[in-house]
């Protein structure tokens, strides 16, 4: 039976990767900082599916606590890592605290990257594993450091999948685009105020379903919904400035 490990796997896609894995029958190692929440979600899902569920509370933005993190992947045992711990600032860069910046840009690429680094020579010595980085849609267009922060995660996944999908590790950038969790309300946007069209809105069990499909196709790079694939390919041809404003217009 495979297990899994999880960041921010509290709430939104998360707990979502957390739930569809456990109902395929893996094994789980649910991370993210507040503990009473991971134990709500692991409680359910160990009565849903009975699978084993450890929890972990680590805040990966401390450095002890994501070595603990990196510790557990090290020590083996893990069949699949998703990188999924996230959150979003204010698109006015000049604005925000640098050190806001910071604590953004260290989350979502040096601590992902930390515990890929720690979980593949296990993986690589079993011959045997998947990766999957929650990236973004908006890692294919101008977006502020949000953006900027999801490209590196599909350019490294587009590369590490081509290195070692040869050797039994395939490495998957999960690209969704606006989906409803509590991801807005986080930034202070209530339902309704996130400048977002009904039908660019995505559900969180549609965006896991699809996105472990493609992992297990073993494709470097997963695009929810045919919705967000057209307009990823026509971000490709429009020119910078049309492609700023229209992705400027959702939070």
């Amino acid at each position: 039976m495979a297990t899994a490990l999880i960041t921010g796997a509290s709430s939104g896609l998360g707990a979502e990767f957390a739930r569809q894995l456990a109902a395929r029958g893996a094994g789980l190692v649910l991370v993210a900082r507040d503990r009473v929440a991971l134990d709500e979600v692991a409680a359910g899902i160990r009565a849903a599916h009975g699978v084993d569920v450890e929890v972990l509370a680590a805040d990966l933005l401390d450095a002890d606590a994501l070595a603990t993190v990196e510790q557990r992947l090290a020590a083996g045992g893990i069949d699949v890592l998703v990188n999924n711990a996230g959150f979003g600032l204010d698109l006015a860069f000049e604005k925000n605290p640098v050190d806001d910046e910071v604590q953004h840009l260290r989350l979502h690429v040096e601590a992902a990257m930390r515990l890929m680094h720690a979980a593949l020579p296990a993986m690589l010595e079993r011959g045997s594993g998947r990766v999957v980085n929650v990236a973004s849609v908006a890692g294919f267009v101008p977006r502020g450091t949000y953006g900027a922060v999801k490209s590196w995660l599909i350019s490294f996944s587009r590369w590490a999948n081509v290195v070692y999908a040869p050797r039994g590790v395939t490495v998957t950038a999960v690209c969704p685009g606006f989906v409803h969790t509590d991801f807005h309300a986080r930034l202070g946007l209530p339902p309704g105020q996130e400048g977002v069209p009904n039908g660019m809105w995505l559900d969180a069990a549609t965006v896991v379903r699809e996105g472990l499909r493609d992992a297990a196709h073993g494709r470097s790079v997963s695009v929810p919904s045919w919705r967000y694939k057209v307009l990823v390919a026509a971000s490709r041809l429009l020119p910078d400035a049309v492609v700023v404003a229209a992705a400027s217009r959702g939070r």
